[in-house]
């Protein structure tokens, strides 16, 4: 090799043996300033430069505001399992949590645009989240994206049921269950129409503020709301949930659960938050009668009925007006005729519940029998 000038970048600095002096890399035309590189210690420089490395790095994985610590968090025993990832009961910072586990795919195989699907609905998830703070609506505590240090109990898992870098999203833990299970429960005795009411002003009112927000649900349904010990119902899982697009036909495509799934979602048509009002009217029906809209129908026979036919369930004649009303006017075939939720809240905060109503006739223990025949197990 000939005597020439003779260069190495090293971090920010080349190096000219020719020369010997250094000079930064973005000043050689303002200065020759050189230093002879085979006088420089290696060893040194690979240090530097491991350190100016980690450094960028550590600015470049700068937390989230959202992030939890993980020495914190402490989970305990799988309480659900659900089609977005496992929900375990855990306790975070000395707080009783409800810790869900985001799933990769089954058996591990899932593909690499799976994979990455399936972290921009977790992250849609937290963004949507952790922003929000309303008595109705499941409290955000936190969230962590891809990590291998998450502990999971031994009894319930194993290493291959999770992914190698999992995510979580922690949220306050309620232990009165699902309002689903709540009605389950109370199939056979029903409702008092005061506890009917109060259920659906909560929904009502949770509904209410996700839409001033700008964000639609677009998974409305019993099982993902929760009650707490006084019986509060609040909104959970935000795993298909996103801010509504300007343009109705930007949001299109099927997402929800058959049997609450407005027409428009189930035909493919554009859609926006009145999708919501339609689900909402379906667990209006549900509330008042403890019972699960269209038992006897498959997914698709649901779905082609509600769509061709107008299928609704059926109103109980047990059931007062300004509530079946309420109820009718929700799950309308067009959109534009369903009410605002800001509106059905007004509507529900004027019945008078006074005078009993429900399934259960004021002050007796017997239940409605205005089906016709015996319903419920």
């Amino acid at each position: 090799m000939d005597d020439k000038l003779m260069s190495a970048q090293v971090g920010d600095i080349f190096f000219d043996k020719r020369v010997g002096r250094k000079q930064d890399a973005g000043s050689l035309s303002n200065r020759e300033t050189f230093i002879r590189a085979d006088k420089i210690d290696l060893k040194s420089w690979d240090t530097h430069l491991s350190r100016v490395w980690s450094k960028e790095n550590i600015s470049s994985l700068k937390k989230e505001e959202w992030e939890i610590d993980l020495s914190k968090l402490d989970i305990r025993n799988v309480i659900a399992h659900g089609t977005y990832g496992t929900v375990y009961k855990g306790v975070y910072d000395g707080q009783d949590v409800a810790v869900k586990v985001l799933d990769w795919g089954e058996e591990g195989m899932a593909t690499a645009s799976q994979t990455a699907a399936l972290r921009g609905s977790f992250r849609q998830e937290v963004a949507v989240w952790h922003k929000l703070d309303h008595p109705n609506v499941t409290k955000f505590v936190g969230a962590t994206m891809g990590t291998s240090n998450l502990r999971l109990p031994t009894r319930s898992t194993s290493a291959d049921d999770h992914p190698a870098r999992a995510c979580c999203v922690v949220v306050e833990y309620l232990n009165g269950g699902t309002l689903k299970n709540y009605l389950i429960r109370n199939r056979r005795k029903k409702l008092p129409f005061k506890v009917v009411v109060q259920l659906a002003l909560d929904l009502a009112r949770g509904l209410s503020y996700l839409h001033s927000k700008k964000i639609v649900h677009r998974d409305v349904k019993t099982e993902n709301m929760l009650l707490n010990a006084q019986r509060t119902l609040k909104i959970a899982d935000f795993g298909v949930a996103r801010v509504e697009a300007q343009n109705p036909r930007d949001m299109t495509g099927s997402t929800g659960t058959f049997g609450y799934m407005a027409p428009e979602v189930l035909d493919g048509k554009p859609y926006n938050r009145k999708c919501d009002v339609y689900s909402f009217g379906i667990c209006l029906w549900e509330i008042y009668c403890c019972d699960m809209p269209y038992p006897n129908l498959s997914f698709p026979e649901t779905s082609s009925a509600v769509v061709a036919q107008h299928l609704r369930p059926d109103v109980p004649r047990c059931c007062p007006n300004a509530f079946a009303s309420i109820m009718k006017t929700c799950w309308e075939t067009n959109p534009d005729k369903r009410p605002d939720m800001e509106e059905v809240v007004k509507l529900l905060g004027e019945i008078d519940t006074s005078k009993g109503g429900g399934m259960i006739p004021g002050g007796q223990s017997s239940g409605c029998f205005c089906f016709g025949s015996k319903r419920g197990p």
